[in-house]
């Protein structure tokens, strides 16, 4: 995905801009207002890679469309062009989650090289949790291995081999990004878990590590269900029956050991331990659409959930007799 659009209601200005960036490699397209660089966005929404738009336009200013073009795709990196006299543009640009801004006037070469450190910088946000992150700007880029209670989410498609069957590779890919991994990552971080990885179609998530809350098993499966009625949002979107997606959740309360782990050519913050097998086996457990999490989540969300007493079970690798518990969903507040 090299696709460059620029956004500025100079005409010279985006001529110039596009000459200097294809030598770059990109695709780029010019817009000459907001509206019409939405527009091309939503028409594109995973072809284009970068979004540099002037702050002063007619219109929507450059930070709305920005932020508009955020709820389109939020893996497109957008970067705001500002003169000295708009600095302030700038700082509202940061707060409001635009990935990096230019100040006019500039060299090519400065152009160029801040394009590509916008895009490595947001890119590298995908390897590092915002919650790791944290922990290890505080602690000096040294998070210490422990023992530590946590719940440990895991979200896997339901028939993925099937619906595969149904999809081209492309098909299967933006399928994968853009109706699943994207979305329900972005619920997983939005209720404060750590995203830990992707293995295969499977979503491991993280509450309680490395930051710690009182409500970590509460946020678990609430995020949980907010991932369920995502996935039947998408689904509602998309009429063919053959293309729509089911999936099975599971997780677990328990210890487990935090940190960082790996060798000097690959090293990753993740939990491991008895809390994260049951969370696997009981994903592994769930079908379409269930939500099934042992008896330790369950006596810590029972006050907030409606759900089914499915027994005890032996799990695989497990030694003795788990009890299960299918979220079927919140109980109604009362007034």
């Amino acid at each position: 995905m090299t696709g460059l659009l620029v956004v500025d209601d100079e005409e010279g200005v985006r001529r110039s801009l596009k000459k200097v960036l294809e030598g770059d490699g990109y695709v780029v397209l010019l817009a000459e207002d907001g509206n019409q660089a939405i527009g091309i966005v939503r028409e594109n929404p995973y072809r284009i890679e970068t979004v540099i738009s002037d702050y002063k336009m007619p219109g929507i200013d450059g930070l709305e469309t920005l932020i508009e073009i955020g709820k389109i795709n939020p893996e497109v990196t957008r970067i705001m062009l500002t003169g000295y006299a708009t600095m302030e543009s700038a700082i509202e640009s940061v707060n409001a989650g635009i990935d990096g801004f230019i100040t006019k006037p500039f060299l090519n070469i400065e152009l160029k090289a801040k394009v590509r450190e916008c895009n490595l910088r947001k890119r590298l946000k995908q390897f590092v949790s915002e919650q790791v992150f944290s922990e290890m700007w505080k602690e000096g880029a040294n998070i210490s291995s422990r023992k530590q209670k946590a719940t440990v989410l895991f979200s896997d498609i339901r028939g993925f081999t099937e619906l595969s069957e149904n999809l081209s590779v492309e098909e299967i890919c933006e399928t994968l990004n853009m109706r699943y991994f994207s979305p329900l990552d972005t619920i997983i971080c939005g209720h404060n878990g750590t995203l830990d990885k992707h293995v295969g179609d499977s979503i491991m998530g993280v509450f309680g590590a490395p930051l710690t809350f009182e409500d970590d098993a509460v946020r678990a499966v609430t995020c949980a269900i907010e991932m369920m009625d995502e996935i039947d949002r998408i689904n509602s979107d998309i009429p063919e029956t053959g293309l729509k997606i089911s999936v099975g959740i599971g997780m677990s309360t328990g210890e487990v050991m935090a940190g960082i782990f790996g060798s000097s050519r690959k090293k990753e913050y993740t939990v491991m331990g008895p809390t994260v097998n049951v969370a696997s086996r009981l994903e592994k457990l769930a079908r379409k659409r269930q939500i099934l999490v042992c008896g330790d989540t369950y006596n810590e969300v029972k006050d907030i959930v409606l759900a089914e007493n499915m027994g005890p079970v032996m799990l695989k690798g497990v030694d003795r007799k788990i009890g299960i518990y299918n979220i079927v969903g919140l109980k109604e507040k009362t007034p």
